[in-house]
């Protein structure tokens, strides 16, 4: 039964290297219309249901008429929800939503709350580390794929986001056409921020959330370079977040701390993208190297660029990125004579 409401770039890449969840049937919708360059732009609301959890998904698509546009699946990370981090509006600055930057693209784009995230069910009691969110994953399959009619998927996944969305590939091979892995952590050794959160993993234990505040929102942005970014994003984006509580799972943290590497790159034989930031503390150039060499696909791409920083998709130069995830995204398949 569906309800349905109206409303709507640093050296040549180191030399060389260039639950079984159901999901319930009920899908409650809600359709809010935005305006955007590029034509008019629809978000619809949905929910998944794991067990007693309730999954909060946004999708947003250009009011064109198109049917079966291909389907961009998005990742969240740590410390923001899906539709906080990736349709965030932010007052004086246009052009910041990267959902409305790929529906403009002809992408049917859709994000998800994992548990304990924005509008997904809170106080669950559980510190919604990355096994949590792979099957959070895996919960909102059913439904993307009855609301759009496909089983398979483009998937991009950021920070701890895409180490989810690297370990729903390996289980779930059948429904990853194309994986972006941005700002991923592989094995995080000697890289400062993963180091960082080494030191206080006994505290993260303790507690299943971090609390959370605007400073601990600017931190994410300034940690590598304050120089990447617009000080009104974060404010924003705290701004959003807060209206739905002060924590954050510290799930993700603890496993990034002490129990990489999760992804195994063997495993991973859809086509793959690695985007990498001037500077990011949450892994080393080395490790990211080594996990493209061992990528199981000759269909693969490393890209690193200046300017960037961790949070690359809400930086100042976020257009280089979305640029180089286009270019992936559209890549033509190989021919047969």
């Amino acid at each position: 039964m569906t309800e349905t409401t109206k409303n709507p770039e640093r050296r040549a890449l180191l030399r060389g290297a260039a639950l079984a969840v159901a999901a319930a049937p009920l899908v409650a919708a809600s359709i809010n219309d935005a305006q955007a360059a590029g034509g008019k732009i629809i978000g619809e609301e949905h929910w998944a249901q794991k067990g007693n959890v309730k999954l909060y998904l946004w999708r947003k698509q250009l009011a064109d008429g198109k049917k079966n546009k291909p389907v961009f699946f998005i990742v969240h990370g740590s410390s923001f929800s899906g539709r906080g981090g990736y349709d965030l509006q932010v007052p004086g600055k246009p052009n910041y939503s990267f959902m409305d930057e790929f529906a403009r693209a002809g992408y049917d784009v859709w994000s998800l709350d994992h548990e304990n995230y924005g509008r997904s069910t809170r106080g669950t009691g559980v510190n919604s580390n990355i096994e949590t969110g792979v099957a959070d994953i895996e919960a909102a399959m059913p439904i993307v794929e009855k609301v759009t009619g496909q089983k398979s998927f483009l998937f991009m996944g950021q920070s701890s986001g895409a180490i989810r969305a690297g370990v729903f590939t390996m289980r779930h091979p059948e429904r990853v056409q194309r994986l972006v892995l941005d700002a991923f952590t592989w094995t995080g050794e000697k890289a400062p921020e993963i180091m960082r959160r080494r030191e206080q993993v006994e505290s993260y234990k303790k507690n299943t959330n971090r609390k959370m505040d605007l400073d601990t929102f600017m931190g994410i942005f300034s940690r590598d370079d304050p120089s990447t970014f617009e000080k009104e994003v974060p404010k924003a984006l705290a701004a959003y977040e807060l209206k739905y509580g002060d924590t954050a799972p510290s799930g993700s943290y603890i496993d990034m701390a002490i129990n990489m590497p999760m992804v195994d790159p063997a495993k991973i034989k859809c086509p793959v993208l690695l985007t990498r930031a001037e500077t990011d503390g949450n892994a080393t150039d080395e490790e990211l190297v080594e996990f493209f060499g061992k990528l199981n696909t000759k269909d693969k791409q490393f890209v690193m660029m200046r300017g960037i920083a961790h949070v690359a998709v809400l930086g100042i130069n976020r257009h280089r990125v979305w640029h180089a995830m286009r270019e992936f995204l559209t890549m033509p398949d190989t021919r047969k004579v």
